[in-house]
């Protein structure tokens, strides 16, 4: 399998706030960011995306009717969402960073249930040789934890820029972060 990930444009939030499955715009244009990286894409690949805002808007440009799965969300932060990352309790982020995978202090979802909506959606989709996702960062994170063979600590320590696109593939990440405008 071939797997293009795609991550969003910037999304239109002040820095510092925890948005996760908040359903935001962007603060780039949609258009913009498909024509630098429309290049990077294979014509005619099936283009599967994230329900929020953020993602459709962009999927939905780079192909006339995408497939919208709702597997592909960012991470459900829970009460977390939308404040400011500064105003979240010291201890609870603590207790988030000694057990990144499990943690559910938030009232969101953990890392563990992000990663097995996405194997989920590769045991339906796993067939495919050659798809576009367009997604988050979370999500992409753990498509490359899952394809690319790459321990816990690997995989949620990778970083993909806004508007980019990463290629996995042959069990790996073949290249990472190409097109972002940022």
């Amino acid at each position: 399998m071939r797997l293009y990930l795609v991550r969003h444009p910037r999304p239109d939030v002040s820095p510092g706030v925890c948005y996760g499955r908040s359903d935001l715009g962007l603060a780039e244009g949609a258009a913009v960011c498909a024509a630098r990286l429309a290049p990077l894409l294979p014509a005619g690949a099936p283009v599967f995306s994230s329900p929020l805002r953020r993602c459709r808007q962009l999927a939905e440009t780079l192909h006339p009717v995408p497939h919208i799965d709702s597997r592909l969300a960012e991470l459900d932060f829970g009460a977390w969402e939308m404040r400011a990352w500064d105003a979240i309790d010291r201890a609870a982020l603590d207790a988030w960073a000694a057990n990144p995978l499990h943690f559910k202090g938030h009232g969101g979802e953990s890392v563990a249930e992000l990663r097995h909506r996405v194997a989920e959606f590769f045991h339906d989709h796993g067939q495919i040789e050659e798809m576009i996702l367009v997604t988050h960062g979370g999500v992409m994170k753990a498509c490359a934890g899952l394809l690319g063979g790459l321990s816990d600590d690997e995989w949620m320590g990778l970083s993909f820029a806004f508007g980019s696109v990463s290629l996995l593939g042959e069990g790996r990440l073949l290249w990472h972060n190409r097109g972002h405008g940022s």
